[in-house]
């Protein structure tokens, strides 16, 4: 029998507690945010799993109907697609958390994504409905919130891993902290995860209505707004901010820190490799006061950062280079509690 599933870019709405009709529009009415259903296609691989609202991957089948929205993704490592590209009523599910549209470049590694057929739009009420319509809202914009940053040299570097140690960290330690993902594309998990290690709230750009955040500098910008305020609304004693990607990928990385501007008082790089980080301070001018990531799984790795970029690195999957990371907390944030 099939199943209904509510991808996790659908948390913001209210779809299962109100009625909605689905309506096949023309594709000159389709627009990024807006929320579409489609049933699943093809022969399952291993990608064949949707995130639902509460972050839990669910197992798909042809035949199984999941909710999700328009959007897209330009990931280095694994695809770049668009509902732009979609062609008559066949997409694809550009990440497992139900965003849609079609791959127009994907990585050979990468198992075969799951399959879909176009159904129709959310409608109430004769209106399209999207996530902007339940997105967060402000009229005003403050933020004053120290912020310690995570930016990476590409996807899968690291950042996730290394947020949830610090939000650990000062979470034991007795400080408030936030944890939130300013951009990358739609994915619960990695938020959920820092709200596990202690942050008393979590926060992402699906909140403000953005199914990834490859879009316009202008959208980006307009949406994060009111995230930030948000977070400043919530006072705490610190915001984990993590940028997904590299602030050069297509993801408004760079806008995201001029946002959080003079707020930022460390800033970690989660880099592959050490000539990466290299790269990263180069094309970017920007000098991290820590790097983590795969480039430090040898000492030899660690070595080279050094040498390259004149920068210290931690691997922080080491549990003996936990002391030597919670003091370079502590010193670096001016910390005055112990952190042990």
């Amino acid at each position: 029998m099939s199943k209904l599933v509510f991808a996790s870019l659908s948390r913001i709405a209210d779809f299962e507690e109100t009625n909605y009709d689905v309506q096949p529009l023309g594709k000159d009415e389709w627009e990024t945010s807006d929320y579409v259903a489609a049933v699943v296609t093809g022969e399952p691989s291993e990608l064949y799993n949707i995130e639902d609202r509460e972050g839990r991957m669910v197992p798909v089948e042809a035949g199984d109907r999941v909710v999700g929205a328009l959007g897209d993704r330009a990931a280095t490592l694994e695809g770049v697609g668009t509902w732009a590209a979609v062609e008559g009523k066949e997409m694809q599910a550009l990440t497992n958390a139900g965003l849609f549209g079609t791959f127009t470049s994907i990585s050979q590694f990468l198992p075969r994504p799951i399959s879909l057929q176009y159904r129709g739009h959310l409608m109430r009420d004769g209106k399209k409905l999207s996530m902007l319509d339940y997105a967060m809202k402000s009229e005003s914009f403050e933020f004053v919130v120290p912020t310690i940053l995570l930016v990476g040299t590409s996807m899968s570097a690291g950042k996730t891993a290394t947020g949830r140690l610090v939000v650990q960290e000062l979470s034991k330690a007795g400080y408030d902290v936030i944890g939130a993902k300013l951009t990358g594309a739609g994915r619960f998990r990695d938020v959920l995860s820092y709200r596990d290690k202690g942050a008393s709230k979590i926060f992402d750009f699906v909140d403000v209505g953005l199914p990834s955040t490859v879009v316009s500098e202008h959208q980006f910008r307009s949406a994060i707004r009111p995230l930030l305020n948000k977070i400043n609304d919530c006072a705490p004693d610190f915001l984990v901010a993590e940028a997904g990607a590299s602030p050069l990928e297509p993801y408004n990385g760079a806008a995201a820190i001029e946002e959080l501007g003079d707020n930022i008082c460390c800033t970690i790089l989660c880099a592959s490799d050490p000539y990466a980080v290299v790269g990263v301070q180069h094309a970017f001018q920007l000098k991290p006061d820590l790097v983590t990531g795969p480039t430090t799984n040898t000492t030899a790795g660690i070595d080279l950062v050094k040498k390259l970029s004149g920068v210290d690195a931690i691997n922080i999957l080491d549990e003996a280079s936990l002391p030597a990371f919670q003091d370079f907390l502590h010193d670096s944030l001016k910390l005055d509690r112990e952190l042990s």
